[in-house]
């Protein structure tokens, strides 16, 4: 099984380390622009392999895209944060240009690769990739929201002082402070809604909390989180590679799921060999839907802006 990370910055690298320790794969390419960059990292990950107790080959390379070849999966990191003075339409541009011509790459030299990806505007990302590639749409993945949710657990166990894994909940919608639907009302421990265990201003609280739990790592760390990030890419390689069959919120284009048509946006699906095995219509109730609704209004805007730039 082969692996290949673009962008070796911090949520690349987390990726990689956290594939590797789970040593599944046989190998993983770690590509950057910038020179020597991924082969530090690289070697730098390489040399905890006896204290991590991992058998994984990690290399690293500098825009070579032939030693990704017949990768198996391949994970897109690339892009660049909003700049003071920038527009959110230069913002898109510039990484909408990053991620085609990366996947461009990508394809041309594994034809068969699976798709994740994790750059933003990260729901308008996947659609272009998936409207620009002409592949099926079960190897084009969004990472979203597989984070989401695990923050979601996160502030769950939180205000129940309990350990995550008693946790099991679930983000739909948009990988966005706005776009974000925590599904509180299906939230339980250990199969006990939590809407019997808590007061609606607990779950209100959680629900925020989530929604902005990416801008509160930013404010407080100076830059975007990355462990969480890493972890929720390496879940999502791990249940593709081992064929796991495991639900996960992804962002997946949707052809009258959910209501919903030409756009990607977070709902539950089976990840195995194939990539997205299925996608699972659970049924919402008329809030929910709505929220869902709303989250999809705010995804399409900024699709519209691809179409304005005729990037797609």
């Amino acid at each position: 099984m082969k692996i290949t990370v673009v962008g070796a910055g911090a949520v690349g690298a987390s990726s990689a380390e956290y594939i590797a320790i789970k040593n599944f794969a046989s190998e993983i390419v770690l590509l950057d622009i910038k020179e020597n960059f991924a082969e530090g990292k690289a070697m730098d990950l390489m040399q905890t392999s006896s204290l991590n107790s991992f058998d994984t080959k990690i290399i690293g390379c500098t825009n070579d895209y032939y030693k990704t070849k017949n990768s198996d999966i391949a994970v897109i990191t690339s892009g660049i944060p909003r700049k003071p003075g920038m527009s959110r339409e230069e913002l898109i541009g510039i990484n909408a240009k990053i991620v085609k011509e990366v996947s461009d790459e990508l394809i041309r030299y594994s034809p068969n690769v699976i798709l994740i990806i994790v750059s933003n505007p990260m729901d308008t990302m996947t659609y272009l990739a998936y409207k620009t590639l002409g592949i099926e749409k079960r190897r084009v993945i969004g990472m979203g929201g597989a984070l989401d949710s695990a923050r979601f657990k996160y502030r769950i166990s939180e205000a129940l002082s309990c350990p995550s894994s008693d946790i099991s909940a679930m983000v739909i919608g948009a990988h966005s402070d706005k776009g974000m639907v925590p599904l509180t009302r299906l939230a339980t421990r250990n199969s006990i809604p939590i809407n019997q265990i808590l007061g609606h201003e607990s779950i209100e609280k959680i629900r925020h909390e989530t929604k902005v739990g990416g801008a509160t790592l930013t404010s407080m760390l100076g830059t975007s989180a990355w462990y969480a990030p890493g972890a929720a890419v390496s879940s999502i390689v791990h249940a593709i590679a081992c064929d796991q069959r495991k639900i996960f919120p992804c962002s997946v284009f949707l052809d009258g799921e959910y209501g919903l048509s030409d756009i990607a946006i977070g709902v539950p699906v089976v990840l195995g060999k194939n990539g997205i095995e299925r996608i699972c219509e659970i049924e919402l109730d008329k809030i929910e839907k709505n929220m869902l609704g709303e989250s999809a209004l705010g995804v399409n805007k900024t699709n519209e802006i691809l179409k304005e730039m005729k990037i797609i």
